[in-house]
């Protein structure tokens, strides 16, 4: 704290004196003197005292650029060399994982191509195996159709050949029935000869 000589002036008597002079004196240390406030300036205005503020101010504040410069600067510096560092390693992080994930995206996606290829062979395949099955069962069911039709119309002919035989023999017996009711008395071979020739 800087002290005008004033000041000291005025406090330095107040001291030496008596008890009443020390009560005085206690009053006019408390009190800033009447004269004193209208003669005086304010300290850190007062010309004199410039030299020794200038003094302390370059004092103070190489202090404080020392202070700057060797703590607060290189904790600073510390701190943004961490965080840059940390940055740079969740940048590295972050592209390192996305090149893991375009990898796995492009795997996938290779995966799903050849698995919809895959399924279409797969689909392509069965549809040729059914259209082969078919074709076989359709082959095996015609083969089927024409024996069994085969079958049929020899069972017709041999049924149409028999019944054939029966009608000749009939018409045989009915015609000769008819010969002897007009003639009385009828040659069969005759009329199985007649018969053979109108069924021919």
């Amino acid at each position: 704290m800087f002290v005008t000589p004033a000041y000291g002036q005025e406090t330095a008597p107040a001291a030496e004196g008596s008890d009443a002079h020390a009560v005085s004196g206690a009053q006019a240390g408390t009190q800033v003197p009447h004269e004193a406030a209208h003669e005086g300036t304010f300290p850190p205005f007062d010309p004199a005292t410039f030299a020794s503020q200038i003094f302390w101010l370059a004092i103070t504040f190489g202090l404080f650029y020392l202070f700057l410069k060797r703590v607060v600067m290189p904790r600073l510096a510390g701190i943004l060399d961490t965080r840059s560092s940390r940055i740079e390693q969740d940048l590295d992080q972050a592209a390192r994982l996305k090149g893991e994930a375009d990898a796995a995206v492009a795997a996938y996606e290779q995966e799903l191509a050849e698995a919809k290829a895959g399924a279409n062979t797969i689909g392509q395949q069965a549809r040729d195996a059914a259209k082969a099955e078919a074709e076989t069962a359709r082959k095996k069911v015609e083969a089927n159709l024409e024996k069994k039709l085969a079958e049929a119309e020899a069972r017709i002919a041999s049924i149409k050949s028999s019944a054939m035989k029966d009608v000749g023999s009939i018409a045989e017996s009915t015609a000769t029935a008819i010969v002897e009711q007009l003639v009385g008395k009828a040659d069969k071979a005759g009329v199985a000869a007649a018969v053979k020739s109108v069924a021919g």
